[in-house]
């Protein structure tokens, strides 16, 4: 399991602690009811918010093929949570 932060600029804040949590479930885990409410879940990546040392704030989200997938898709609306400053704009 992987700790990362949904706003990736957070990371550079000392009062800010990482709030997603990646991980892999594997068939094996599943048929061994690893998480509460498997039934219908399928092999792969997911991610749930989740600050460490606590519990999930909700049902994990997924699954994807990569880690990488799972990580993109927990950061795809960070943008809004930008301060102004440093949202790119569209220059299109």
């Amino acid at each position: 399991m992987s700790q990362i932060y949904s706003v990736p600029s957070r990371e550079e804040d000392v009062y800010s602690l990482p709030n997603i949590e990646t991980f892999y479930l594997s068939v094996d885990d599943i048929e061994r009811d690893w998480y509460p409410n498997m039934a219908g879940m399928d092999a792969g990546w997911y991610w749930w918010p989740c600050f460490p040392g606590c519990l999930p704030e909700g049902d994990p989200a997924g699954p994807f093929d990569t880690e990488e997938e799972a990580v993109a898709d927990a950061q795809a609306d960070s943008w809004q949570f930008e301060p102004e400053d440093e949202v790119a704009e569209d220059v299109s």
